[in-house]
């Protein structure tokens, strides 16, 4: 069985995802700071993909094999230069 996203939603400080195996799991909106940062509507407008959660406008991928292993935002970030 391939464990996929049934359902997101969010509070102040967690994103909650219900998946297709009937557990939720919940990560601090802290390891992801593009869904941290958002707005409520920017959050709300998530694609669920069998592998994933997606936002196009917020160019924001989290894979659910990720969440499971506990993985927060892997984004390389270049250091700021003068």
């Amino acid at each position: 069985m391939t464990i996929s996203a049934a359902k997101a939603r969010f509070d102040d400080s967690t994103m909650w995802v219900e998946l297709n195996d009937g557990r939720a799991i919940g990560a601090p909106l802290a390891w992801f700071p593009r869904l941290l940062h958002a707005k409520p509507r920017e959050r709300e407008a998530i694609e669920i993909t069998a592998l994933g959660l997606r936002w196009d406008a917020l160019d924001e991928d989290i894979s659910i094999a990720g969440l499971l292993a506990g993985r927060a935002d892997q984004t390389v970030r270049q250091p700021n230069v003068a």
